[in-house]
This record gives C-alpha cells, sequence and structure tokens, in this order.
C-alpha cells in the first residue's frame, strides 16, 4: 500500500533547494571556503576557534581542566565561530578545518603552527602534549580510547540524528523520531551499564574520554540539550545521571561550558576568553 508521503528517489540527486529547518541556509553539498576572512591572533600560543556546541565545549573543557592543573603553557584565546553565519566557511577556518566544522585550534608555540581539528583529535593532541588526562597504563590508556572513539562513532546518532528530527526538522516524522529515539536510549544504556561499575569511562581515572562524552551525554540526562529529558526518560539512566552531575561540578567545566556560549542565562555567557579573569 502507498502513502501520500512516500517519496521516490530520483536517479542522480541535485541540489535544487533548502533542506528546511534550523540549519538549512548553511547546509550545501559541496566543501571549501566561500568568502576570504581573516581570523583573529591573541596572545597566547594556543588559538581556539569555536562555538560552545557539545562538540566546542569539549577543547574549552579540556583547556581549562589543564590550567585547573596549574599548566600555564595551556593558556589559550578562543574566538567565537557563529556557525549560523556561515563564519565556518571562512578562509582561515577552512586553512585550519577543511571539513568546516568547530573547534579548529592552531598551535603557534611549533614552527610552523600546528593546525588541528575534529574535537577528539584535539583532546589526544593537548593531553599528548601536556601528559594529562590521559591513562599511562597501556590497559587504562586503551579503554579511555576505547571510549573516545565510541563518541566520535555515536555522538552522529545523537546529534545529526535524534537531535536534529526532534528538534530542528521543519516537521516532525515519526519514522525518523522513533529510530533515533531508540538508537539514542540503546547508548544511554551502553553507557548506564559501563558506569555501574566505573566512576568514570576509563575506570576510576577521569580522561579525555570523560570529557569528549559529556557535553553530548551528560547535557542530555541533565536536561540541557534538545528539550528531551522526560521523553527519553532519562531520570532511568541512574549512573549516567550521577556521573553527569558529578562532572558539572567540576570547576574547570563550569567555565568550559561558558566559553564562546552566546545564548542563555547571561551569567553562562562568554562570547570570547583570553585570560581567567574573563570568567569574573
Amino acid at each position: 500500500m502507498s502513502n501520500k508521503n512516500d517519496y521516490t528517489p530520483a536517479k542522480v540527486w541535485t541540489w535544487e533547494s533548502e533542506s528546511g529547518g534550523k540549519f538549512a541556509s548553511i547546509n550545501r553539498p559541496i566543501a571549501g571556503a566561500t568568502h576570504d576572512k581573516t581570523l583573529p591572533i591573541g596572545e597566547h600560543s594556543f588559538q581556539l576557534y569555536s562555538l560552545a556546541t557539545p562538540n566546542g565545549q569539549k577543547a574549552a573543557i579540556m583547556f581549562e581542566e589543564l590550567l585547573e592543573l596549574g599548566i600555564n603553557d595551556a593558556q589559550y584565546d578562543a574566538y567565537l565561530i557563529n556557525i549560523g553565519e556561515g563564519d565556518q566557511f571562512g578562509s582561515d577556518f577552512v586553512n585550519i578545518n577543511p571539513n568546516s566544522k568547530i573547534p579548529a585550534l592552531l598551535d603557534h608555540s611549533t614552527t610552523p603552527p600546528t593546525r588541528v581539528f575534529e574535537s577528539g583529535s584535539i583532546l589526544q593532541y593537548l593531553g599528548e602534549k601536556f601528559n594529562a588526562f590521559i591513562p599511562k597504563g597501556l590497559v587504562a590508556k586503551t579503554e579511555c580510547r576505547n571510549w573516545l572513539f565510541w563518541q566520535m562513532g555515536s555522538a552522529p546518532y545523537l546529534g545529526g540524528g535524534f537531535g536534529h528530527f526532534y528538534s530542528y526538522a521543519p516537521s516532525k516524522m515519526q519514522y525518523p523520531i522513533d529510530r533515533f529515539t531508540m538508537e539514542t536510549k540503546r547508548q544511554l544504556d551502553v553507557l548506564n551499564q559501563h558506569l555501574s561499575n566505573n566512576d568514570y569511562m576509563a575506570g576510576d581515572e577521569y580522561s579525555i574520554a570523560d570529557i569528549a562524552i559529556w557535553p553530548w551525554y551528560g547535557s542530555l540526562v541533565l536536561g540541557d540539550l534538545y528539550d528531551a529529558a522526560e521523553f527519553l526518560d532519562v531520570a532511568s539512566y541512574t549512573h549516567v545521571v550521577r556521573w553527569a552531575k558529578h562532572i558539572a561540578e567540576r570547576p574547570a567545566v563550569k567555565r568550559g561550558r561558558r566559553v564562546n556560549r552566546t545564548w542563555g542565562p547571561e551569567e553562562d555567557q562568554l562570547a570570547e576568553r583570553h585570560s581567567a579573569d574573563d570568567f569574573k
């Protein structure tokens, strides 16, 4: 039986119109810069170009955690990249990240400066550079990376899948919402079962795996992502909630989640970050 909403794909897909939804105006099927734009450079070795989405929060939280340890060489400047306005398609940004996604990082302590893109790569780069938040033993280090790469592969189903169709799509469609809700709940159960026997993702030690996962799944169960906590019954994932609340109380996490944020309560916003004084 056919349905009036059935869609028959063309033999060859062509880009003829915007797809609809919140980010339709910046979506396109081609890569590369759309305009020339020079990025600002501050006084520190590390220049972060980002936005306080879950992926952007990872890099800022990592920097703040390093500074919390007293590693002053991790001082950084953070500049806002407004993805709604297409800043990620500016020429300088594309030179750092040809994939045109935030966050993007330049390390000017090397000659020439080292570009680092993809949030997981940024976490690993900083963790290795400063010998912090990556477990030392091979088994624990491998477990940390297991979960880091789990997040890289899983979060697109939460963000581009569930989040898009539940919050951003121009109309509610049962099939994709059901499909990605089921997958999101499965992922939450994966985390819940693991955290039932572990304080953190790599065991007893807080690591870059926690820093990668918390902005997505911690924010979700704490009710700060997609306004979907009740819909997903997040309270039932008790071990994830416990872990999320514990990490949310870390001073560096409180600071890092504010960096490059320009929405929400004013006390949670910090469009740019150049020193610790900016948080006062």
